[in-house]
């Protein structure tokens, strides 16, 4: 067994420092089981170590990303997902930190798929650097960092909860249209290293590691990215990761969503290959709008927009177009990844009527009853324990 002591991690970091081109995943592996143990790895050398990786850029390799998966995923509490073997499982998720503070559109994008008859399993990501054990315990997600309103904070303006895990207790899903988890539930070694990453100026790879390590292991993704470079990248790692068909998106204008503005490149994994695309609304049989016209608001607010849009039938108000095509953009996107629509266009018909016929918002309101079952559940155990 190895011996994980300061004196080890130093010797690692110093590889990293001096030889950055010989250090491995493997070393990669070994650096983050010491981050993990308490007393491994000093404060001064935790964040020399997280500054190193970021200077050599070497969190962009999509060997070392897919690395520093699986320990996260080695440590991660556990989830049984009902019928996860047989279902084609899908998630729609961005990395964050694209700077845009635009409507929730990747939450809203999975229940309008799910209600379309996709299976989604959505992880919240945004908030990995700031959970703490309070919130966990309570089961509250924490607020978004570079935007108004994050998933969490707009599924519990909807009134929806998000039960977590206990130590030694996996957590089932239960076979719903949508449901939504947060990645800090499952990933409570995180917690350890909240302090030093929040003392840093600097994103690091724990915040673009979310999309890899949702617990209910998607066999499908539409993936966000801020930063052009990173497409490959991440197209790559969900490979190793083992998802079956993505589309890795980054908007033009730096948005980690398929943008309502114009262009959209695109890394599409399909059959085990990996080829890049640009997208366009003209491609979906949508129209063109800025990203002003798309801006979100508070938490409330978003709720209101969200509400609006999934239960006025045919009678959408016309101020909501722009929301509107851009949730279908990326409804779509996510509708041809869970192998439900042939093209774009298929994929808008199918979103645009889950929509229309009340669908999408049944899929709300059928993840926030199995919510309430389960803290029901949660509360009658505890009273007997």
């Amino acid at each position: 067994m190895a011996e994980y002591t300061p004196d080890s991690f130093k010797i690692l970091l110093g590889k990293l420092v001096k030889t950055p081109e010989f250090f491995t995943p493997e070393d990669l592996k070994l650096a983050l089981h010491h981050l993990f143990i308490p007393g491994a790895a000093l404060p001064a050398q935790i964040g020399a170590f997280l500054a190193a990786l970021h200077i050599e850029r070497l969190e962009r390799r999509p060997e070392s990303l897919a690395a520093a998966a699986q320990v996260l995923r080695a440590r991660a509490l556990q989830a049984v997902i009902e019928d996860g073997e047989t279902d084609f499982v899908v998630d729609i998720v961005g990395t964050g930190g694209d700077g845009h503070n635009t409507f929730n559109v990747s939450t809203t994008a999975a229940v309008v798929a799910a209600g379309a008859g996709a299976r989604v399993i959505k992880v919240g990501i945004m908030y990995l650097y700031c959970i703490n054990s309070a919130k966990i315990k309570n089961k509250h997600g924490s607020r978004a960092s570079t935007s108004s309103s994050g998933s969490a904070d707009l599924l519990q303006s909807l009134n929806c909860s998000f039960a977590a895990p206990s130590l030694g207790t996996p957590l089932p899903i239960a076979k719903v249209p949508f449901t939504f988890i947060l990645a800090p539930h499952f990933h409570p070694a995180l917690a350890m290293i909240a302090p030093y990453r929040k003392s840093l100026p600097f994103r690091t790879i724990f915040n673009v590691l979310g999309p890899l390590i949702n617990p209910a292991r998607p066999r499908g993704m539409v993936l966000g990215v801020a930063e052009r470079e990173l497409g490959l990248t991440f197209a790559q790692s969900l490979h190793e990761g083992g998802v079956e068909r993505a589309l890795v998106v980054c908007g033009a204008e730096g948005l980690d969503e398929i943008s309502c503005a114009g262009d959209t490149f695109a890394w599409q994994l399909k059959d085990g290959g990996i080829t890049e695309i640009k997208l366009h609304p003209d491609q979906f049989g949508l129209s063109v709008h800025p990203l002003s016209s798309v801006a979100g608001g508070t938490p409330t607010e978003n709720a209101g927009t969200f509400q609006t849009l999934l239960t006025s039938g045919n009678d959408i108000p016309e101020s909501l177009t722009p929301i509107l095509h851009f949730v279908l953009l990326n409804a779509s996107a996510l509708l041809v990844v869970a192998g439900l629509a042939s093209d774009f266009r298929e994929g808008v018909a199918l979103a645009m009527n889950s929509i229309t016929s009340g669908s999408a918002w049944d899929a709300l309101l059928a993840f926030r009853k199995a919510g309430e079952a389960m803290n029901q559940s949660s509360d009658t155990s505890n009273e007997n324990a």
